[in-house]
Protein backbone atom coordinates (compact mmCIF):
# COMPACT_ATOMS: atom_id res chain seq x y z
CA UNK A 1 0.00 0.00 0.00
CA UNK A 2 1.31 3.43 -0.94
CA UNK A 3 1.33 5.90 1.94
CA UNK A 4 -0.42 9.00 0.56
CA UNK A 5 0.78 12.46 1.44
CA UNK A 6 -1.86 14.94 2.67
CA UNK A 7 -1.11 18.19 0.84
CA UNK A 8 -2.85 21.27 2.27
CA UNK A 9 -3.01 24.88 0.96
CA UNK A 10 -2.01 27.97 2.93
CA UNK A 11 -2.92 31.57 2.12
CA UNK A 12 -0.68 33.13 4.77
CA UNK A 13 2.00 32.31 7.32
CA UNK A 14 -0.66 31.95 10.01
CA UNK A 15 -2.62 29.46 7.92
CA UNK A 16 0.56 27.55 7.06
CA UNK A 17 1.20 26.99 10.76
CA UNK A 18 -2.40 25.81 11.23
CA UNK A 19 -2.08 23.41 8.29
CA UNK A 20 1.09 21.95 9.81
CA UNK A 21 -0.38 21.59 13.31
CA UNK A 22 -3.68 20.12 12.08
CA UNK A 23 -2.19 17.26 10.12
CA UNK A 24 -0.63 18.21 6.78
CA UNK A 25 2.30 16.18 5.47
CA UNK A 26 3.06 19.00 3.04
CA UNK A 27 1.83 22.54 2.44
CA UNK A 28 1.68 24.47 -0.81
CA UNK A 29 1.95 28.25 -0.86
CA UNK A 30 2.37 31.09 -3.32
CA UNK A 31 4.95 33.83 -3.36
CA UNK A 32 4.15 37.37 -4.39
CA UNK A 33 4.59 36.56 -8.08
CA UNK A 34 4.11 33.83 -10.70
CA UNK A 35 1.36 31.88 -8.88
CA UNK A 36 -2.28 31.49 -9.85
CA UNK A 37 -3.80 33.16 -6.79
CA UNK A 38 -2.90 36.83 -7.19
CA UNK A 39 -5.78 37.86 -4.90
CA UNK A 40 -4.54 35.67 -2.05
CA UNK A 41 -2.42 37.32 0.64
CA UNK A 42 0.58 35.30 -0.55
CA UNK A 43 4.01 35.17 1.03
CA UNK A 44 6.91 37.60 1.04
CA UNK A 45 10.38 36.07 0.83
CA UNK A 46 10.79 36.57 4.57
CA UNK A 47 7.50 34.77 5.24
CA UNK A 48 8.46 31.95 2.88
CA UNK A 49 11.69 31.54 4.81
CA UNK A 50 9.88 31.49 8.17
CA UNK A 51 7.21 29.15 6.85
CA UNK A 52 9.79 26.67 5.55
CA UNK A 53 11.63 26.71 8.88
CA UNK A 54 8.41 26.13 10.83
CA UNK A 55 7.23 23.33 8.54
CA UNK A 56 10.60 21.58 8.42
CA UNK A 57 10.82 21.72 12.23
CA UNK A 58 7.61 19.65 12.22
CA UNK A 59 8.81 17.32 9.41
CA UNK A 60 6.37 18.88 6.93
CA UNK A 61 7.34 19.80 3.37
CA UNK A 62 6.68 23.11 1.60
CA UNK A 63 5.94 23.45 -2.11
CA UNK A 64 5.92 26.83 -3.90
CA UNK A 65 3.46 27.48 -6.72
CA UNK A 66 4.88 29.11 -9.82
CA UNK A 67 2.22 27.89 -12.21
CA UNK A 68 1.26 30.88 -14.34
CA UNK A 69 1.23 30.49 -18.13
CA UNK A 70 4.18 32.82 -18.69
CA UNK A 71 4.55 35.52 -21.32
CA UNK A 72 7.88 36.78 -22.67
CA UNK A 73 8.08 39.59 -20.13
CA UNK A 74 7.72 37.12 -17.24
CA UNK A 75 10.79 35.01 -17.92
CA UNK A 76 13.55 37.26 -16.58
CA UNK A 77 11.58 37.77 -13.38
CA UNK A 78 11.07 34.02 -13.03
CA UNK A 79 14.81 33.46 -13.24
CA UNK A 80 15.46 36.05 -10.51
CA UNK A 81 12.65 34.64 -8.35
CA UNK A 82 13.97 31.09 -8.57
CA UNK A 83 17.46 32.29 -7.71
CA UNK A 84 16.08 33.73 -4.47
CA UNK A 85 14.04 30.62 -3.71
CA UNK A 86 17.10 28.43 -4.22
CA UNK A 87 18.60 29.88 -1.04
CA UNK A 88 15.44 29.19 1.00
CA UNK A 89 15.31 25.49 0.01
CA UNK A 90 11.61 24.73 -0.46
CA UNK A 91 10.94 21.06 -1.16
CA UNK A 92 9.42 21.57 -4.61
CA UNK A 93 8.24 24.07 -7.21
CA UNK A 94 4.82 23.55 -8.83
CA UNK A 95 5.07 24.61 -12.48
CA UNK A 96 2.82 24.42 -15.55
CA UNK A 97 4.78 26.29 -18.23
CA UNK A 98 7.59 24.40 -20.04
CA UNK A 99 9.72 27.55 -20.27
CA UNK A 100 9.41 28.15 -16.54
CA UNK A 101 10.16 24.47 -15.92
CA UNK A 102 13.37 24.75 -17.94
CA UNK A 103 14.48 27.81 -15.93
CA UNK A 104 13.82 25.99 -12.65
CA UNK A 105 15.85 23.00 -13.83
CA UNK A 106 18.75 25.30 -14.70
CA UNK A 107 18.65 27.73 -11.76
CA UNK A 108 17.71 25.44 -8.86
CA UNK A 109 18.25 21.83 -9.99
CA UNK A 110 18.26 20.50 -6.42
CA UNK A 111 14.64 21.57 -5.80
CA UNK A 112 12.06 19.05 -7.00
CA UNK A 113 9.89 20.10 -9.93
CA UNK A 114 6.20 19.19 -9.86
CA UNK A 115 4.01 19.72 -12.92
CA UNK A 116 0.78 21.61 -12.18
CA UNK A 117 -2.70 20.42 -13.12
CA UNK A 118 -2.76 23.51 -15.38
CA UNK A 119 -0.55 21.57 -17.79
CA UNK A 120 -3.52 19.29 -18.68
CA UNK A 121 -1.97 15.99 -17.61
CA UNK A 122 -4.42 13.39 -18.87
CA UNK A 123 -2.37 10.34 -19.95
CA UNK A 124 0.67 8.27 -19.03
CA UNK A 125 2.55 9.45 -22.12
CA UNK A 126 2.45 13.01 -20.76
CA UNK A 127 3.62 11.78 -17.37
CA UNK A 128 6.56 9.96 -18.92
CA UNK A 129 7.39 13.04 -21.01
CA UNK A 130 7.70 15.18 -17.89
CA UNK A 131 9.63 12.45 -16.07
CA UNK A 132 12.23 12.40 -18.83
CA UNK A 133 12.58 16.18 -18.47
CA UNK A 134 13.24 15.84 -14.75
CA UNK A 135 9.85 16.13 -13.05
CA UNK A 136 9.46 14.16 -9.83
CA UNK A 137 5.69 14.51 -9.71
CA UNK A 138 2.76 15.38 -11.98
CA UNK A 139 -0.59 16.69 -10.78
CA UNK A 140 -3.37 14.89 -12.63
CA UNK A 141 -6.01 16.78 -14.58
CA UNK A 142 -9.20 17.08 -12.54
CA UNK A 143 -11.12 15.49 -15.41
CA UNK A 144 -9.60 12.02 -14.87
CA UNK A 145 -11.46 9.04 -13.47
CA UNK A 146 -9.93 6.66 -10.93
CA UNK A 147 -9.73 4.05 -13.69
CA UNK A 148 -7.64 6.42 -15.82
CA UNK A 149 -5.37 7.23 -12.87
CA UNK A 150 -4.84 3.51 -12.21
CA UNK A 151 -3.85 3.09 -15.87
CA UNK A 152 -1.35 5.95 -15.54
CA UNK A 153 0.12 4.37 -12.40
CA UNK A 154 0.66 1.10 -14.27
CA UNK A 155 2.54 2.82 -17.09
CA UNK A 156 4.87 5.29 -15.39
CA UNK A 157 8.11 4.73 -13.42
CA UNK A 158 7.57 3.34 -9.93
CA UNK A 159 9.37 6.31 -8.35
CA UNK A 160 7.28 8.90 -10.19
CA UNK A 161 4.58 10.49 -8.05
CA UNK A 162 0.93 11.21 -8.85
CA UNK A 163 -0.73 14.14 -7.09
CA UNK A 164 -4.51 14.53 -7.34
CA UNK A 165 -7.07 17.03 -6.06
CA UNK A 166 -9.45 15.23 -3.70
CA UNK A 167 -11.31 18.09 -2.00
CA UNK A 168 -12.36 21.67 -2.71
CA UNK A 169 -13.80 23.97 -5.35
CA UNK A 170 -14.13 22.70 -8.91
CA UNK A 171 -13.40 24.88 -11.95
CA UNK A 172 -15.79 24.87 -14.90
CA UNK A 173 -12.90 25.04 -17.40
CA UNK A 174 -10.55 22.26 -18.38
CA UNK A 175 -7.92 21.82 -15.67
CA UNK A 176 -8.58 25.37 -14.58
CA UNK A 177 -7.43 26.99 -17.83
CA UNK A 178 -10.21 29.57 -18.06
CA UNK A 179 -10.69 32.48 -20.47
CA UNK A 180 -13.96 33.86 -19.06
CA UNK A 181 -12.35 36.14 -16.49
CA UNK A 182 -10.01 37.71 -19.03
CA UNK A 183 -12.85 38.20 -21.51
CA UNK A 184 -15.26 39.81 -19.05
CA UNK A 185 -12.94 41.83 -16.83
CA UNK A 186 -9.47 41.88 -18.38
CA UNK A 187 -8.12 39.91 -15.42
CA UNK A 188 -6.33 36.78 -16.63
CA UNK A 189 -7.08 33.57 -14.72
CA UNK A 190 -3.98 32.03 -16.24
CA UNK A 191 -1.88 34.84 -14.77
CA UNK A 192 -3.39 34.44 -11.29
CA UNK A 193 -6.14 37.08 -11.36
CA UNK A 194 -9.36 35.08 -11.81
CA UNK A 195 -12.59 36.88 -10.88
CA UNK A 196 -14.57 33.58 -10.76
CA UNK A 197 -17.20 34.38 -13.40
CA UNK A 198 -18.28 30.73 -13.20
CA UNK A 199 -20.12 31.71 -9.99
CA UNK A 200 -22.13 34.50 -11.65
CA UNK A 201 -25.77 34.45 -12.75
CA UNK A 202 -26.30 34.46 -16.53
CA UNK A 203 -29.03 35.44 -18.99
CA UNK A 204 -29.40 35.45 -22.79
CA UNK A 205 -29.85 38.58 -24.91
CA UNK A 206 -31.33 38.16 -28.40
CA UNK A 207 -29.49 40.23 -31.05
CA UNK A 208 -32.51 42.28 -32.18
CA UNK A 209 -33.84 42.87 -28.66
CA UNK A 210 -30.93 44.50 -26.78
CA UNK A 211 -31.55 45.06 -23.11
CA UNK A 212 -34.14 42.29 -22.87
CA UNK A 213 -32.60 39.64 -20.66
CA UNK A 214 -33.97 36.13 -20.97
CA UNK A 215 -33.14 33.76 -18.11
CA UNK A 216 -30.97 30.75 -18.94
CA UNK A 217 -32.82 27.74 -17.56
CA UNK A 218 -31.16 24.36 -17.84
CA UNK A 219 -34.29 23.34 -15.97
CA UNK A 220 -36.61 25.04 -13.50
CA UNK A 221 -33.96 25.25 -10.79
CA UNK A 222 -32.13 28.38 -11.84
CA UNK A 223 -29.48 30.14 -13.91
CA UNK A 224 -26.09 29.58 -12.25
CA UNK A 225 -25.19 27.27 -15.11
CA UNK A 226 -21.40 27.14 -14.53
CA UNK A 227 -21.52 26.84 -10.72
CA UNK A 228 -20.09 23.45 -9.71
CA UNK A 229 -20.50 21.75 -6.37
CA UNK A 230 -17.33 21.24 -4.34
CA UNK A 231 -15.30 18.07 -4.61
CA UNK A 232 -15.27 15.77 -1.56
CA UNK A 233 -13.70 12.30 -1.51
CA UNK A 234 -13.70 11.63 2.24
CA UNK A 235 -15.91 8.56 1.67
CA UNK A 236 -13.52 7.12 -0.92
CA UNK A 237 -10.06 7.03 0.68
CA UNK A 238 -9.63 3.29 -0.12
CA UNK A 239 -10.30 3.81 -3.83
CA UNK A 240 -7.89 6.77 -3.97
CA UNK A 241 -5.10 4.76 -2.35
CA UNK A 242 -5.75 1.70 -4.52
CA UNK A 243 -5.52 3.87 -7.65
CA UNK A 244 -1.88 4.57 -6.76
CA UNK A 245 -2.15 8.27 -5.89
CA UNK A 246 0.84 9.52 -3.91
CA UNK A 247 -0.43 12.93 -2.80
CA UNK A 248 -3.99 13.86 -1.79
CA UNK A 249 -4.33 17.55 -2.60
CA UNK A 250 -6.79 19.92 -0.94
CA UNK A 251 -7.90 22.96 -2.96
CA UNK A 252 -8.22 26.30 -1.19
CA UNK A 253 -5.25 28.66 -1.22
CA UNK A 254 -7.58 31.57 -0.40
CA UNK A 255 -9.39 29.86 2.49
CA UNK A 256 -9.43 30.76 6.18
CA UNK A 257 -7.51 29.03 8.95
CA UNK A 258 -10.79 27.48 10.15
CA UNK A 259 -11.43 25.92 6.74
CA UNK A 260 -7.88 24.60 6.45
CA UNK A 261 -7.88 23.19 9.99
CA UNK A 262 -11.25 21.50 9.51
CA UNK A 263 -10.37 19.82 6.23
CA UNK A 264 -6.80 18.92 7.23
CA UNK A 265 -7.64 17.21 10.49
CA UNK A 266 -10.64 15.36 8.99
CA UNK A 267 -8.64 13.88 6.11
CA UNK A 268 -5.68 13.25 8.43
CA UNK A 269 -7.83 11.11 10.70
CA UNK A 270 -9.55 9.35 7.78
CA UNK A 271 -6.23 8.42 6.14
CA UNK A 272 -4.68 7.29 9.42
CA UNK A 273 -7.77 5.32 10.43
CA UNK A 274 -7.85 3.50 7.11
CA UNK A 275 -4.18 2.61 7.32
CA UNK A 276 -4.73 1.28 10.84
CA UNK A 277 -7.88 -0.66 9.96
CA UNK A 278 -10.43 -0.45 7.12
CA UNK A 279 -13.11 -1.35 9.67
CA UNK A 280 -12.09 1.59 11.86
CA UNK A 281 -12.36 3.86 8.83
CA UNK A 282 -15.88 2.59 8.12
CA UNK A 283 -16.95 2.97 11.76
CA UNK A 284 -15.78 6.59 11.88
CA UNK A 285 -17.38 7.64 8.58
CA UNK A 286 -20.19 9.50 10.35
CA UNK A 287 -17.63 11.61 12.22
CA UNK A 288 -15.74 12.46 9.02
CA UNK A 289 -18.91 13.53 7.21
CA UNK A 290 -20.09 15.60 10.16
CA UNK A 291 -16.72 17.35 10.54
CA UNK A 292 -16.10 18.03 6.86
CA UNK A 293 -19.44 19.84 6.64
CA UNK A 294 -18.36 22.18 9.47
CA UNK A 295 -16.44 24.39 7.03
CA UNK A 296 -17.85 26.46 4.19
CA UNK A 297 -18.79 24.46 1.10
CA UNK A 298 -21.10 24.47 -1.95
CA UNK A 299 -22.59 21.01 -1.42
CA UNK A 300 -20.45 18.04 -2.44
CA UNK A 301 -19.71 15.94 -5.51
CA UNK A 302 -17.19 13.23 -6.43
CA UNK A 303 -16.27 15.10 -9.60
CA UNK A 304 -14.93 12.93 -12.45
CA UNK A 305 -13.55 10.10 -10.31
CA UNK A 306 -16.40 7.71 -11.08
CA UNK A 307 -17.19 8.91 -14.60
CA UNK A 308 -18.31 12.18 -16.14
CA UNK A 309 -20.46 14.26 -13.78
CA UNK A 310 -24.16 14.69 -14.51
CA UNK A 311 -26.23 17.85 -14.08
CA UNK A 312 -26.44 16.93 -10.39
CA UNK A 313 -22.85 18.17 -9.98
CA UNK A 314 -24.03 21.77 -10.54
CA UNK A 315 -25.82 24.22 -8.24
CA UNK A 316 -28.30 26.22 -10.33
CA UNK A 317 -30.21 28.32 -7.82
CA UNK A 318 -27.47 30.04 -5.81
CA UNK A 319 -23.76 30.85 -5.75
CA UNK A 320 -23.49 31.06 -1.96
CA UNK A 321 -21.64 28.77 0.41
CA UNK A 322 -23.16 26.66 3.15
CA UNK A 323 -21.61 27.91 6.40
CA UNK A 324 -22.19 26.04 9.64
CA UNK A 325 -19.51 27.70 11.78
CA UNK A 326 -18.03 31.19 12.12
CA UNK A 327 -14.29 31.57 12.62
CA UNK A 328 -13.45 33.59 15.76
CA UNK A 329 -9.67 33.34 16.15
CA UNK A 330 -6.59 31.27 16.95
CA UNK A 331 -5.33 30.78 20.49
CA UNK A 332 -1.89 32.25 21.19
CA UNK A 333 0.30 32.57 24.27
CA UNK A 334 -0.94 32.86 27.85
CA UNK A 335 -0.20 36.10 29.75
CA UNK A 336 0.68 36.64 33.41
CA UNK A 337 -3.00 37.04 34.32
CA UNK A 338 -3.77 33.57 32.94
CA UNK A 339 -5.62 34.88 29.87
CA UNK A 340 -4.98 33.65 26.34
CA UNK A 341 -4.08 35.93 23.46
CA UNK A 342 -6.15 35.82 20.26
CA UNK A 343 -6.36 38.00 17.18
CA UNK A 344 -10.11 38.22 16.74
CA UNK A 345 -11.70 37.43 13.35
CA UNK A 346 -15.45 37.82 14.04
CA UNK A 347 -17.50 39.31 16.85
CA UNK A 348 -18.26 37.34 20.02
CA UNK A 349 -19.30 38.36 23.53
CA UNK A 350 -18.87 37.57 27.21
CA UNK A 351 -21.36 34.89 28.24
CA UNK A 352 -21.57 33.44 24.73
CA UNK A 353 -21.26 29.69 24.12
CA UNK A 354 -18.50 28.96 21.59
CA UNK A 355 -16.34 25.96 20.70
CA UNK A 356 -12.65 25.14 20.97
CA UNK A 357 -11.47 23.08 18.00
CA UNK A 358 -8.35 21.03 18.70
CA UNK A 359 -5.90 19.36 16.30
CA UNK A 360 -6.61 15.90 17.76
CA UNK A 361 -10.26 16.03 16.64
CA UNK A 362 -11.85 17.19 19.88
CA UNK A 363 -14.46 19.97 19.79
CA UNK A 364 -15.00 21.42 23.27
CA UNK A 365 -17.97 23.70 24.08
CA UNK A 366 -16.98 26.58 26.37
CA UNK A 367 -18.46 29.79 27.70
CA UNK A 368 -16.63 33.08 27.25
CA UNK A 369 -16.02 34.23 30.84
CA UNK A 370 -13.89 37.29 30.20
CA UNK A 371 -12.49 39.46 27.41
CA UNK A 372 -9.87 42.19 27.83
CA UNK A 373 -7.99 44.43 25.46
CA UNK A 374 -4.18 44.51 25.28
CA UNK A 375 -4.07 46.88 28.25
CA UNK A 376 -6.13 44.60 30.47
CA UNK A 377 -9.36 46.62 30.23
CA UNK A 378 -12.47 44.45 30.41
CA UNK A 379 -14.76 44.34 27.37
CA UNK A 380 -18.26 42.97 26.93
CA UNK A 381 -17.67 41.92 23.33
CA UNK A 382 -15.01 41.75 20.62
CA UNK A 383 -16.49 43.84 17.78
CA UNK A 384 -13.40 44.80 15.77
CA UNK A 385 -11.82 42.32 13.31
CA UNK A 386 -8.07 41.79 13.73
CA UNK A 387 -8.17 43.23 17.26
CA UNK A 388 -5.73 41.62 19.71
CA UNK A 389 -7.61 40.41 22.79
CA UNK A 390 -7.08 38.27 25.87
CA UNK A 391 -9.76 35.80 26.90
CA UNK A 392 -10.76 33.44 29.71
CA UNK A 393 -12.77 30.40 28.65
CA UNK A 394 -12.66 28.66 32.01
CA UNK A 395 -10.10 26.03 31.05
CA UNK A 396 -6.58 25.47 29.79
CA UNK A 397 -5.98 26.04 26.09
CA UNK A 398 -3.09 25.31 23.76
CA UNK A 399 -1.41 27.43 21.11
CA UNK A 400 -3.09 26.89 17.71
CA UNK A 401 -6.43 25.81 19.17
CA UNK A 402 -9.12 27.43 17.00
CA UNK A 403 -12.19 29.21 18.35
CA UNK A 404 -15.42 28.96 16.38
CA UNK A 405 -19.15 29.51 16.84
CA UNK A 406 -21.90 27.29 15.48
CA UNK A 407 -24.39 29.16 13.33
CA UNK A 408 -28.01 28.53 14.26
CA UNK A 409 -30.54 27.86 11.53
CA UNK A 410 -33.07 30.65 11.08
Amino acid sequence: MRHPELLVPASSLEVLKIAVIYGADAVYIGGEAFGLRAKAKNFSMKEIEEGIKFAHAHNVKVYITANILAHNEDLSGVREYFSELRELKPDALIISDPGVFAIAKEVCPDIERHVSTQANNTNYGTYCFWWELGAKRVVSARELSLAEIRKIRENIPKDMEIETFIHGAMCISYSGRCLLSNYFTGRDANQGACTHPCRWKYAVVEEKRPGEYLPVYENERGTYIFNSKDLCMIEHIPELIEAGIDSFKIEGRMKTALYVATVARTYRKAIDDYRESPDLYKRNMGWYLDQISNCTYRQFTTGFFFGKPSDEAQIYDSNTYVREYTYLGIVGDRNEAGLYRIEQRNKFSVGELIEVMKPNGDNIPVTVLRITDEDGNDMESAPHPQQVLYIDLGQSLETYDILRREEMEE
